[in-house]
């Protein structure tokens, strides 16, 4: 009698100290067995735990022996006490979900800036998950500017906030554009704070026309005119430089949020010792930049062009300056004059021609 009693007596207690759950139930569980496809775990129930694949994960391809460990605890929610084989059916990407989603409407309601991966790249937009919540932003909200390819933020960390929750409607909004602007707004005040005409920044060149460059200052863009890229003569600024290239620039002129830079840096005027070193007198040599019908412009260094007149190019009769030279060509001439104050230079090779002779007769002697 004694037996039975002590039985009776170990069944309450084994009962009372077995938790009561129910659909619904969050539960803490141990890890006792783990399978590729399968955890179970031990709730404090009379049945184990069955936690699937397919209820820890959205990736189906997932191997559950590299996520967890026996003897490891897990917190998982109780989708059915009697899954018709006696075992609990556990889930915990539901649980964690439902998190998030708690975890979204606090950052909804409260205008919360959250970081979080981009799980998917979608033909609309990214996905993103937070503590197992879905958030889609679309595309149109992802950046300030037109993003052709989306695919560069897969697997990135993203900083965005919540503009419409309604998790019954599985409709959980995103907005990463209004990030980006604030955060440019910012660099843009800085930056305008801290410049002024005249400095000398480094930039990023970020679009290039027909007519020039757009320069991303970290903050603002400058524009870089084809007129201002060199001292010398640049005919297409594609062939001049290249987006993505970073460089010094000299900030010219500043209106408003425009700002207008140049490479024409005044160190670096060729004009400046000019007329010493293209003083009348001097042979020089250069290359013929472009003709006219009375005489060809030579390049004499980059920012530096000299008048070849028709009448100076030889001894003999030359109608055009076509007849005998090609844009191209690499000639030796003489400095016949120059004028600092309107950066005029003469050139002559009949100075030469004649000067032939002579050399040729004091060579003799």
């Amino acid at each position: 009698m004694s037996e039975e009693l002590s039985f009776a007596e170990l069944f309450e207690e084994h009962s009372q100290n077995e938790i009561q759950i129910h659909n619904g139930s969050i539960v803490e569980g141990k890890v006792i067995d783990v399978k590729k496809d399968q955890i179970v775990l031990n709730i404090g129930y009379k049945a184990d735990g069955i936690l699937s694949r397919q209820e820890y994960s959205n990736d189906n391809t997932i191997d559950l022996t590299t996520v967890v460990a026996v003897g490891d605890t897990m917190e998982v929610k109780v989708l059915r006490t009697n899954d018709g084989d006696g075992q609990v059916q556990l889930t915990y990407k539901r649980l964690q979900a439902e998190k998030g989603n708690k975890k979204l409407e606090e950052a909804f309601e409260n205008k919360t800036v959250l970081t979080a991966p981009v799980t998917r790249v979608l033909n609309g937009g990214l996905s993103v998950t937070v503590d197992g919540a879905r958030v889609f932003i679309p595309a149109s909200l992802v950046s300030d500017v037109y993003e052709r390819d989306l695919n560069k933020y897969k697997d990135q960390e993203i900083e965005f906030v919540i503009i419409e929750f309604n998790p019954r409607k599985r409709r959980i909004i995103g907005d990463r554009k209004q990030i980006v602007a604030a955060e440019k707004e910012k660099m843009k005040e800085a930056l305008f704070s801290k410049i002024n005409v005249g400095d000398t920044v480094v930039g990023t060149v970020k679009n290039i026309t027909d007519f020039g460059a757009f320069v991303d200052l970290g903050g603002a863009d400058g524009l870089l005119h084809i007129s201002e890229m060199s001292w010398g003569r640049v005919d297409n600024p594609k062939s001049f430089l290249k987006v993505g290239q970073e460089m010094e620039v000299l900030v010219k002129d500043i209106k408003g949020d425009r700002i207008a830079l140049s490479l024409k840096f005044p160190e670096k005027n060729p004009w400046m010792i000019a007329e010493e070193k293209y003083a009348e007198g001097n042979i020089v040599e250069g290359k013929v930049a472009r003709m006219t019908d009375f005489g060809a412009f030579v390049e004499l260094e980059p920012g530096v062009d000299a008048l070849l007149h028709v009448s100076q190019i030889s001894r003999n009769h030359i109608d055009k300056p076509s007849d005998v030279l090609a844009v191209g060509d690499t000639i030796t001439a003489k400095i016949v004059s120059f004028n600092a104050e309107d950066r005029k230079i003469s050139l002559s090779t009949k100075a030469l021609e004649t000067e032939a002779p002579a050399q040729e007769e004091e060579a003799e002697e």
